[in-house]
């Protein structure tokens, strides 16, 4: 195929041979197939972001470390330059915490590096070689379904031990290789510690793969992941070994319990939409 522009610097550079075939178009980026050597890779070329709502990208953008106290008031402004700081700490987010969470033992693509702007890393294959599927796409029974959700809560927990959350976790940034799920797409990675909305992130994140799953074991829609380790994370006393159990059993004298049910409800219907909408686009 032709070379996309995004993607010359890095034959030129000797970084990829060869550009193989498109893999995905997104909001966010272009995702192809490369070949470096014997190895087949794929490459993120990132979009402009400048038409995504710049609030949207303020509010995952809390508590992110910018280079300078310039940089840092200039994107508090919204000046033309707060926002090209804002684009390039947007996309150097994800291949920061790639780095970062392979090494904490999260279940993502190996990073292989961050050429301009375009982030090369591992493609997530099944048993026979071939990109990998969605979780969103592939049929579960009730087995598959529990151990798919214990093995994700976990990277979830592994995060969070890193002080991250995904942000935008749902069944269809999720790709399921031979070894299991492996979760992508982090430009939206949110600081536990530095974003008041951390905690309605991470419970999002949860209940979006709880809903999915829950379709075909009825019973994890019962669990508690999400306030039971953001509690712990909060405590203090979140390990990359602790156990979670599902359970928790919130202090009504501080906390609103509907509230909480009806943020897990919201979710849950949320992430069912999504579905149907996808399944009806597919279906015109």
């Amino acid at each position: 195929m032709k070379t996309p522009q995004g993607l010359l610097a890095l034959i030129d550079d000797g970084v990829i041979d060869e550009v193989l075939r498109p893999l995905k178009s997104g909001k966010e980026a272009e995702v192809y197939v490369v070949r470096s050597g014997d190895d087949v890779r794929c490459a993120k070329v990132y979009k402009d972001m400048a038409q995504r709502s710049f609030q949207q990208r303020v509010q995952y953008q809390e508590g992110r470390k910018v280079r300078g106290s310039r940089e840092a008031r200039a994107i508090g402004k919204a000046s033309k330059y707060g926002r090209k700081q804002q684009e390039v700490a947007w996309k150097n987010a994800e291949v920061d915490a790639l780095y970062q969470l392979r090494a904490a033992g999260v279940r993502v693509p190996e990073p292989y590096g961050y050429f301009h702007g375009v982030l090369v890393m591992e493609l997530v294959t099944d048993t026979e070689g071939f990109s990998a599927p969605r979780l969103g796409e592939i049929e579960l029974n009730a087995e598959r379904a529990r151990e798919y959700h214990r093995v994700l809560v976990r990277q979830v927990a592994l995060m969070l031990c890193c002080g991250l959350i995904h942000g935008d976790l749902s069944p269809y940034n999720v790709l399921v290789g031979p070894d299991g799920p492996v979760v992508i797409d982090f430009p939206q990675v949110v600081s536990a510690a530095g974003n008041n909305a951390a905690r309605t992130m991470l419970l999002r994140d949860v209940n979006n793969l709880t809903a999915y799953l829950g379709r075909s074991a009825p019973e994890l829609l019962e669990t508690w992941y999400g306030e039971e380790m953001w509690a712990l994370f909060q405590a203090g006393e979140l390990q990359p070994d602790t156990e979670l159990t599902g359970e928790f059993t919130p202090d009504e004298t501080e906390v609103d319990l509907d509230s909480i049910r009806q943020s897990i409800n919201d979710a849950r219907e949320e992430a069912l939409i999504r579905q149907q909408g996808r399944e009806a686009a597919e279906e015109y």
